[in-house]
């Protein structure tokens, strides 16, 4: 496993975090506890050190049981654990959810005992509630920092602008920045190369990719070839129709990508899942990508994903079936608009070579850490 900084930060994270959404079956399609430890025994003894959660997942049985395997290994100095908060769990209680500082401090502390730690690696705020200033979700996080109970801090699920904002407050009140974007991206939804990348990219904050494999449908579940169709068990069929936007994937376009991804795979004898996740984690301004299983060898299966380069032939095939639709004021900024403000002069961006990176061969098992987000 290779590891990369944390955006702009020294906190090293392996290339594939584990995503234990699934640690706990209350939501009818997860894991029990004995194939969760399973699932979490062979993710570290691959390398990986960095385990997502959310208090929100499987009724707070995600963090219990991903504080317990921690425990249970004495790895807590070893383990990155980020955790997230934002969703409400009583309901009528309008205080016990969003991004206020009373709920943020009441959720930190819950989530700290579920885990049985006395601080989290990395907070995040997990959805944008379209209340909360930005101004007071800061300082608050940078209160948490202070205090000693959080490390890092970090957004999921928010608009470009809100990020764009929450930054320059940090930069201009002193506060803790935000080190990592907690987003969607796959070949399925490729949308946040629109802002977000760019954005990580030139302020410091490593994208952590969530859903690679599009909830499911580019696993491998799904082969067009085979006349596989949307229906029968799994997460995406479980969960159809109830309105959360992660998991409406059953599209043509979407299954015209499947499709191709599976010729892809074919080709290089990989599987449709390695391929997918290789695709993710090579892309600009990616510093982790969440691989998440309800068996072990679904995870066996998504660790091979580091393990090979997909040809640039296939990749230009993959880019361009998936490419998403440009729209303003997107579409101003392509290369035959541009060249109009340029006079047709050839103005790109510097090199690679233009800003010195640090390389530090040896550390670890043969790891290679590489600084900035990707």
């Amino acid at each position: 496993m290779d590891y990369y900084t944390l955006g702009n930060t020294g906190l090293k994270v392996s290339r594939l975090a584990l995503g234990t959404m699934t640690f706990g079956n209350d939501w009818g399609w997860g894991a029990d506890e004995s194939a969760s430890r399973a699932i979490f025994d062979t993710y570290v003894e691959a390398g990986g050190n960095f385990f997502d959660t959310a208090d929100l997942y499987t009724n707070g049985n995600s963090e219990r049981m991903l504080g317990q395997f921690i425990k249970d290994r004495g790895m807590r100095d070893r383990a990155v654990i980020a955790t997230k908060f934002s969703y409400n769990a009583e309901p009528g209680n309008p205080n016990a959810g969003g991004n206020g500082r009373k709920n943020i401090m009441r959720a930190v502390d819950g989530s700290l005992e579920r885990l049985g730690t006395d601080y989290i690696d990395l907070y995040i705020l997990h959805t944008w509630d379209r209340l909360t200033p930005a101004e007071e979700v800061m300082r608050t996080m940078d209160d948490l920092v202070r205090s000693g109970k959080v490390r890092h801090v970090g957004l999921s699920d928010i608009p470009a602008w809100y990020a764009a904002e929450a930054q320059s407050i940090a930069r201009f009140r002193g506060y803790e920045p935000i080190s990592a974007l907690q987003l969607e991206y796959s070949l399925l939804e490729r949308n946040i190369e629109n802002e977000f990348v760019d954005f990580g990219t030139r302020h410091g904050a490593g994208i952590m990719v969530w859903s690679p494999l599009g909830s499911g449908l580019l696993s491998g579940k799904y082969k067009p070839s085979q006349g596989s169709t949307p229906q029968g068990e799994g997460r995406l069929a479980t969960t159809a129709g109830s309105g959360n936007p992660a998991f409406e994937k059953f599209t043509e376009r979407n299954f015209a990508i499947v499709a191709e991804l599976e010729r892809v795979a074919d080709e290089i004898g990989r599987s449709m899942a390695q391929v997918a996740v290789n695709w993710v984690v090579n892309r600009p301004g990616v510093a982790s990508v969440m691989v998440g299983a309800t068996k072990v060898r679904q995870l066996e299966d998504n660790l091979g994903a580091l393990d090979f380069e997909l040809p640039t032939a296939l990749r230009d095939r993959l880019d361009a079936l998936s490419a998403p639709v440009s729209s303003f004021p997107y579409n101003f900024f392509g290369p035959e608009l541009q060249g109009m403000l340029t006079g047709g002069a050839t103005v790109g961006d510097k090199p690679d070579s233009y800003l010195p990176n640090r390389v530090v061969e040896g550390s670890g098992a043969g790891v290679e850490e590489t600084e900035g987000n990707t």
